[in-house]
């Protein structure tokens, strides 16, 4: 477990170009009230993942409620994006990824780190039967 939890600059996934990529050529993955947009990245960065976060529109009408939503889940991936993070170095592997919240209502705290911690070592199940060496 890494002495600091950050979610660094870097670590955003901010570009248009990168994001329109994203959901042009990536794959999906989905667990629960999460949907996580996911692509190889080919470039090298310092990071082994860079994220953006995403709550629609159509379930959560309040821009506040969204924003909150998205400081929830913000805060759950940059505490617990360690244990993604050493999967992806264990693979040699650097992706994008977009999480997606499709949820109805605003979850607590407890369960958003939950659902993220879940979320994290799915995915990272998901990814090592990808792209597992023999």
């Amino acid at each position: 477990m890494p002495g600091r939890f950050t979610f660094s600059k870097e670590e955003k996934l901010y570009s248009r170009k990168a994001i329109s990529l994203l959901f042009e050529k990536g794959r999906s993955f989905r667990y629960g009230s999460y949907t996580i947009i996911w692509l190889k990245e080919e470039n090298s960065a310092s990071f082994p993942a860079r994220t953006a976060i995403s709550v629609g529109k159509r379930n959560i009408r309040s821009a506040v409620n969204r924003n909150r939503i998205k400081r929830l889940i913000r805060e759950a991936w940059r505490k617990n994006k360690y244990r993604l993070y050493s999967c992806l170095e264990e693979l040699n592997l650097q992706v994008n990824i977009m999480i997606i919240f499709s949820g109805n209502k605003i979850p607590e705290y407890s369960h958003t780190e939950e659902q993220v911690k879940v979320l994290i070592e799915k995915f990272s199940l998901h990814l090592t039967g990808i792209f597992k060496k023999d």
